[in-house]
């Protein structure tokens, strides 16, 4: 099988070794990639929002696969420039991948298929804003309504700051707080079928104990020993399949990887979001402990083969991923830094985010530049060989979190 995946993120670098691991692969090519995904596969130096450059390398390069990693050329329309190349693509078509591009979108799919989601009032001006915010209270969530890198959403106790933020799309969500750990939980769809594959957590807030702004995602961990037996299952049955559902009665069927960030309430489980890609940095866990082979698997989604595919085979090994992002991240990162000490081994693994070679020396080109992975037979194994690893890279005024998985990590030690 030849592949060609889009993107250049730590994501996509982590794509790219599991796709690297699945036997039936031939050759694999990524647009535009980065350094660390250079080493492993074949770049290409492209545009990601030129649809029309992707079809005509995925056509030179013969491929049987696109899998496209972020959401902007998704929400673009990629996917349906591919498929209607008779290209088979790994990834939802516009219509669908308004799911993440638009909350209000969301929330009106979730609202018809039943899905258990957070209320909400969608508004357009300063009179909406306040109240909605006044109709909740505090802690204000505020979600622009379209795509923000990760850096769209607020929850504060501030009503003035939640304002400001509020103010700064021409439209948002406001919706109720909900209480509870988050979860982030996948769903490898064919439009039809939906695969789950396992929990993960994450790590939004820049700082140790949660606090400073929100992120693209500071670290994340799988499995999650202290999350319900019955989580994927409950999710199935609950969120993605009734979502899958509904989409394709919409007319709109959804293939690809349907994200949802999950809160585990005191009133159940609730939908905070919905992605439509791999999240990141949880994909960084997830990808290292899957067995079943990658491609095949988004292979069959594509083509919309899921039916028989049957469950994923995992491994049992824990796994920790540690961001190292760049000085003043996230509100304004210093880039151009040089980076050395990349050091891995057989349970660690370095995914690049945000780098580039200059002057033949790798530098950091991004907030987000690295992200560590390591692996072991629990979670304080797997967060003493992630930790070990970071502290040997070398990057000026980096910084990262130190508490990644702590809690859960003791915990399972007390079991």
């Amino acid at each position: 099988m030849k592949v060609l995946l889009i993107g250049s993120g730590g994501r996509e670098h982590a794509l790219a070794a599991a796709l690297n691991r699945d036997t039936t692969l031939e050759e694999l090519h990524v647009a535009p990639g980065n350094p660390g995904i250079a080493e492993i596969a074949l770049c290409h130096a492209i545009d990601i929002n030129d649809n029309s450059a992707i079809v005509e390398l995925a056509k030179k390069l013969n491929s049987n696969l696109v899998v496209v990693g972020p959401e902007k050329p998704l929400v673009n329309g990629l996917a349906d420039a591919l498929n209607k190349a008779n290209i088979a693509c790994f990834g939802p078509s516009k219509a669908a991948a308004q799911i993440e591009g638009s909350k209000d979108f969301a929330k009106q799919v979730m609202r018809d298929a039943g899905v258990p989601t957070a209320k909400s009032f969608t508004c357009n001006n300063q009179k909406e804003i306040e109240k909605a915010l006044d109709t909740f209270g505090a802690p204000y969530v505020v979600k622009h309504d379209g795509l923000a890198a990760g850096k769209g959403v607020v929850v504060t106790e501030d009503r003035d700051l939640a304002i400001e933020h509020a103010l700064l799309a021409p439209q948002v969500v406001i919706e109720e707080f909900l209480d509870g750990p988050e979860v982030s939980l996948f769903g490898i769809s064919d439009g039809t079928t939906v695969i789950p594959m396992q929990p993960a957590q994450d790590f939004k807030r820049a700082f140790d104990g949660d606090l400073g702004p929100n992120t693209g995602g500071m670290g994340a961990y799988s499995p999650l020993p202290w999350a319900p037996d019955e989580i994927m299952e409950e999710t199935l049955n609950q969120v993605l399949n009734p979502t899958i559902q509904e989409m394709a009665a919409r007319g709109t069927p959804f293939v690809g990887l349907l994200y949802a960030g999950l809160a585990l309430t005191s009133r159940g489980t609730k939908v905070i979001e919905f992605n439509a890609r791999f999240g990141d940095p949880e994909t960084q866990v997830l990808l290292p402990r899957l067995k079943t082979p990658l491609a095949q698997l988004l292979y069959a989604a594509a083509t919309k083969n899921l039916e028989n595919f049957g469950g994923l085979e995992w491994s049992d090994d824990s796994a920790v991923t540690v961001v190292l992002a760049s000085e003043g991240y996230p509100a304004d990162p210093k880039v151009g830094e040089a980076i050395t000490g990349i050091k891995t081994n057989e349970s660690s693994y370095v995914f690049h985010a945000g780098t580039q070679i200059r002057d033949g020396v790798l530098h950091s080109s991004g907030g987000r530049v690295l992200t560590v992975t390591g692996l072991g037979s629990d979670l304080t194994q797997a967060r003493d060989a992630a930790y070990r690893t970071v502290s040997r890279i070398s990057l000026p005024g980096s910084h990262y979190r130190s508490d990644i998985a702590l809690n859960a990590s003791v915990a399972e030690k007390g079991n």
